[in-house]
């Protein structure tokens, strides 16, 4: 019951209780007053009753006494008591007035008349005595009728008197018994009003509101210093104090979804900020390795609960391999083919184990006994797989993925899979900017970057470097006979010779036209035989365009090293200086530079 109700209900029933204890007071003190008016009627109606017998009375024996004693004082006595005494409704009035009941007023009236009866016989009495008869007058006043006649008299005023003692009585009997009652509904109405205020008090003021109240306050209070741990009581009470409660729960509630949501909020900026600065860093790397180790070093803070791997695939075999891991994952082999994983026949990530059943990739084996559940996000950009990205639960954790959502391991797969494609396409940019188009060799630009390299290894280390300078014999002699294109293809020729025999061993670039150089990493003699290796080769050359033969290929070759020719700044131009002397020589030929003494002098 809601306390308006009951507040409405305590003061309407108090509002009642009052009024009857106001009532039942009133009664009671009518009562009172009526015990009161029967006392004092008891009183009157004994005093006018003793004053009539003490008159009647009193008269007889003045009368008495005269004739005793002859003293004229009695006679005036006897006759001031006769001239005092009056009509009988005059005498009877006092005790009318007094409330006698008709039955006590007739006997009254009788023994009036009784009176009046023996007030003769005493002035007969005083009349003989005073002619001198006094026999007579002692007859009449000590005689036995008289006494009779007193005694008669005295027996009817005891009798009125007894009569209206036992209805006086019962009148005061009655009115203090109604008294009694009254003041006792009286007080027990009271003694009602009085439980009832203090059930109020108590029941709905401390229990259903005060108590509430205070243990409320202390959750508002908390709850207003931002602490939603604080639970709110469970009032079962339907009133204002249950709605307040219920209120602060529901405030509690959306306070608790508040901080859940921020928390979440907070999760999801410090999530996108980790992706966002792998994402800056992955974008800032120049080669593979950096770029492994970014991943190495940002996927187990994005994921802390999942082990896992990158697979990288190589364009050489059509397989994808492992390039690095993070908590040792055991779910997947090292290197399978691309068909062997749904994620990358699908294009799309790939879940065997989770919530909904699916078939399990070819490239995972069980752990103790049972498979992981694993999850694979291919690596792709513009349509072109790139690699994979496998998670499997860490050891020691939670089976499922729900430490990182998984929106947060598709951006990381996303991002790593375009730091990538960036990279490989970066790698494809300054190959094309690094690399002769016509003979896919290295260009001079690569050259120098490879001599400014060696400047600052080479040279503290002492290591031999050997240049060779080839130039391509008659050349104009190509493009005069064939035409341009037949040159082409006799350059295309030499630099595949160039780059068959110098892998492993040294690096061939295109120094400009028909000009080419090749770096080896060995002392002079060895550059020497490997410079007539190339010859040799380039001269068994059977180069064609357009099905015709285009005659034998030859080239000269100028040779220098360091130490004993120069700095390695001086190599290319110590082999040119020896690649012109071999064509001033004849040509198809291998001229080793002089020594730095012999070419200072």
């Amino acid at each position: 019951m809601r306390l308006a109700t009951i507040t409405n209900w305590a003061y309407g029933a108090t509002l009642v209780l009052t009024l009857t204890s106001g009532v039942t007071m009133l009664l009671a003190s009518d009562a009172h007053e009526r015990e009161r008016a029967a006392v004092a009627h008891r009183y009157a109606l004994d005093r006018a009753t003793t004053a009539l017998g003490k008159t009647m009375f009193l008269s007889a024996d003045h009368a008495r006494q005269f004739v005793v004693t002859g003293d004229p004082v009695y006679r005036l006595l006897h006759e001031s008591d006769r001239d005092s005494r009056v009509d009988v409704d005059a005498r009877i009035a006092p005790v009318a007035q007094a409330g006698a009941m008709p039955d006590e007023l007739h006997l009254l009236r009788e023994a009036i008349r009784l009176s009046q009866t023996m007030d003769g016989q005493q002035r007969a009495a005083i009349l003989a005595y005073q002619r001198g008869d006094f026999t007579t007058a002692r007859t009449l006043l000590f005689g036995g009728a008289h006494e009779r006649e007193l005694d008669r008299a005295k027996t009817m005023l005891e009798q009125l008197q007894a009569q209206i003692e036992t209805r006086t009585a019962g009148q005061i009997e009655q009115a203090t018994r109604f008294a009694r009652l009254w003041r006792s509904i009286s007080e027990a109405v009271i003694a009602i009003t009085a439980l009832l205020f203090l059930a109020v008090l108590y029941f709905i003021f401390k229990q259903r509101v005060l108590r509430p109240v205070i243990r409320l306050s202390d959750v508002v209070t908390r709850l207003a210093a931002q602490d939603f741990s604080a639970i709110p009581p469970q009032l079962s009470q339907i009133d204002e104090i249950g709605d307040m409660a219920a209120a602060i729960d529901i405030f509690r509630t959306n306070g608790l979804e508040r901080q859940r949501l921020e928390a979440e909020r907070d999760r999801d900026l410090a999530m996108r900020d980790l992706l966002a600065r792998m994402t800056q860093r992955m974008q800032a790397c120049d080669n593979l390795a950096d770029l492994l180790a970014i991943a190495r070093r940002f996927a187990p803070q994005i994921a802390p609960t999942l082990a896992g791997r990158l697979y990288l695939l190589d364009s050489g075999s059509g397989a994808l391999g492992a390039a690095c891991e993070w908590f040792g994952p055991k779910g997947s082999v090292d290197a399978f083919a691309p068909s062997a994983c749904w994620a990358l026949r699908r294009s799309q990530p790939h879940r065997p184990a989770g919530r909904a059943v699916d078939i399990p990739c070819a490239h995972l084996h069980p752990v103790d006994g049972q498979l992981p559940d694993t999850l694979c996000l291919p690596l792709t950009a513009h349509g072109e797989i790139l690699g994979l990205l496998y998670l499997e639960p860490r050891a020691g954790t939670a089976p499922e993925h729900e430490g990182t959502p998984s929106p947060y391991l598709g951006m990381l797969a996303e991002n790593i899979g375009l730091a990538l494609a960036n990279l490989r396409l970066r790698e494809a940019l300054q190959a094309l900017a690094m690399a002769d188009a016509l003979t896919g060799l290295p260009n001079r630009r690569q050259l120098d970057e490879r001599l400014a390299t060696l400047r600052a290894t080479a040279a503290p280390a002492h290591a031999s470097i050997a240049c060779l300078m080839l130039d391509v014999d008659h050349f104009k002699r190509f493009n005069d006979e064939f035409g341009h294109d037949a040159g082409d293809v006799v350059l295309r020729a030499v630099g595949q010779a160039l780059a068959d025999s110098t892998r492993g061993a040294g690096d061939a670039y295109r120094f400009g036209g028909e000009e080419f150089t090749v770096l080896l990493s060995v002392p002079v003699h060895q550059a020497v035989a490997r410079a007539e290796a190339i010859r040799t080769r380039i001269a068994e050359l059977d180069v064609r365009h357009e099905g015709k033969a285009l005659g034998p290929v030859t080239i000269s070759i100028g040779v220098a090293a360091t130490p004993e020719h120069g700095a390695v700044d001086q190599l290319i131009a110590t082999a040119d200086a020896a690649l012109l002397r071999a064509k001033r020589q004849g040509r198809n030929r291998v001229e080793v530079a002089r020594p730095s003494s012999r070419r200072a002098a």
